[in-house]
């Protein structure tokens, strides 16, 4: 019997995925295991994945966004009447969902893209598809020479390449039948990271209107949310940060680490955390929720927005695997391998600028959290101590509290606590 698939949700935020296009097409023989299409979320591009046994006899939408739950393709018997499993179907067709009913010679031109150079190729369908090489290019070419200077290429391989300015006839692919794949364009990104960063010039700015990504839909739609439901305030302290230096500078000469001044940050606030364990919860609409384990996110800037890695159990994490775990989750971040499960489940937020410079500043509530901690840069500052004036190396934090959770006095003692772990670090060791 024949299987509609639909759009899943493939993330805990998600409520359309972006088609960026078709692995099969319609016809195609499809295991379990196989991969359908590569889906734009709001926070990664994905695969995805066949459950099924059967074969393509119907695709939905071939490239744009699709609503979550919403048809994408019919897996059957050969030849099978997938109109009727359409029809068959409780849920039914969402009317969003546009049935693409193509004559046979469509069929054949998206036949001619997985085929030799010979034949005639539509330019939409080459567009989407297929990516041009100068012909004074002196790429890998898979197979004999024909004159055929098209580069076989998925979807997002040729994403990840334009982004890093990657010629793809450069390239040698090792997918089917030669084709080049998000793992062929990563490693050659990885094997000449340092030239490539010298030799790119930088982008041009494109004026005009941009088209919404998945992510930016996501986070405009979160933060509206968080920001004119939660009732934030705003708690501001300084933080001598005299000792944090001394003792990183200590623990990286003898231990041989790169330890940041981060890496402090989020070890005290989860300690604190620890202490203070209203601080560690949810508004849930109808009750609080103090959630026992400290799932600490840390905010991570990309190209299209803001990401959202989670350190699960901080608390119990020394700092050189917070520094270690920080920067894996960072590097995926900007990468776009972030899976669902490393973005959920968060308790409390970090969010740190001060490596821009910026002094101070305020942060929007990261939903389901009841707080976040807005990190400022650490500046040389003059006081007078005992009659003396002295330099000193001064944070300014400010942490915004859902007021439906967290009352001002709640706010302010869990901030004394994270001070006085920062301006005497031992006391994290305890």
């Amino acid at each position: 019997m024949a299987e509609v698939i639909r759009m899943p949700r493939l993330s805990d935020t998600m409520e359309e995925g972006n088609i960026v296009g078709w692995l099969k097409k319609v016809g195609d023989k499809v295991s379990p295991g196989d991969i359908l299409a590569e889906v734009e979320t709001d926070k990664a591009t994905m695969e995805l994945e066949s459950f099924h046994d059967g074969y393509l006899l119907y695709i939905s939408v071939k490239e744009g966004p699709v609503p979550v739950n919403d048809v994408l393709a019919v897996i059957g018997a050969k030849d099978e009447d997938y109109k009727k499993a359409l029809e068959g179907d409780q849920s039914g067709t969402p009317s969003s969902t546009k049935e693409t009913k193509e004559p046979a010679k469509k069929e054949k031109e998206s036949e001619v893209v997985e085929t030799s150079g010979k034949k005639d190729i539509p330019n939409a369908e080459k567009k989407a598809e297929v990516t041009t090489v100068p012909p004074q290019t002196n790429g890998n070419q898979n197979g004999p020479s024909t004159g055929d200077t098209r580069v076989k290429t998925s979807p997002l391989a040729k994403s990840i390449a334009a982004e890093a300015g990657v010629d793809l006839g450069t390239l040698k692919g090792t997918g089917d039948g030669g084709r080049i794949i998000k793992r062929d364009v990563e490693s050659f990104v990885a094997a000449n990271k340092e030239k490539s960063t010298k030799g790119t010039s930088p982008a041009q700015v494109q004026f005009g209107d941009i088209p919404l990504s998945q992510m930016r839909k996501t986070i405009a739609r979160r933060l509206v949310e968080s920001k004119f439901s939660a009732p934030h305030f705003y708690l501001t302290i300084k933080i001598n940060m005299d000792r944090a230096a001394e003792a990183r500078k200590l623990i990286n000469d003898q231990a041989g680490l790169k330890i940041s001044f981060n890496d402090f940050i989020i070890k005290a606030v989860a300690v604190a955390v620890k202490q203070h364990p209203s601080i560690n919860s949810s508004w849930m609409g109808d009750k609080i929720r103090i959630n026992k384990d400290i799932n600490i996110g840390v905010a991570v800037a990309v190209e299209e927005g803001l990401l959202v890695p989670v350190l699960f159990g901080a608390d119990t994490m020394g700092m050189a695997q917070i520094n270690s775990t920080v920067n894996e989750l960072a590097d995926k971040a900007r990468q776009k391998k972030l899976q669902p499960p490393e973005m959920q489940g968060n308790t409390f937020t970090v969010s740190n600028l001060g490596m821009f410079g910026i002094d101070e500043f305020t942060a929007i509530i990261n939903p389901p959290d009841a707080a976040i901690m807005a990190i400022g840069t650490i500046a040389d500052e003059l006081s007078l101590v005992n009659g003396s004036v002295t330099s000193s190396k001064i944070m300014k934090v400010t942490l915004s509290c859902d007021h439906r959770v967290i009352d001002g006095a709640t706010g302010a003692r869990f901030l004394q606590t994270f001070k006085q772990l920062l301006e005497n670090p031992v006391a994290m060791l305890v």
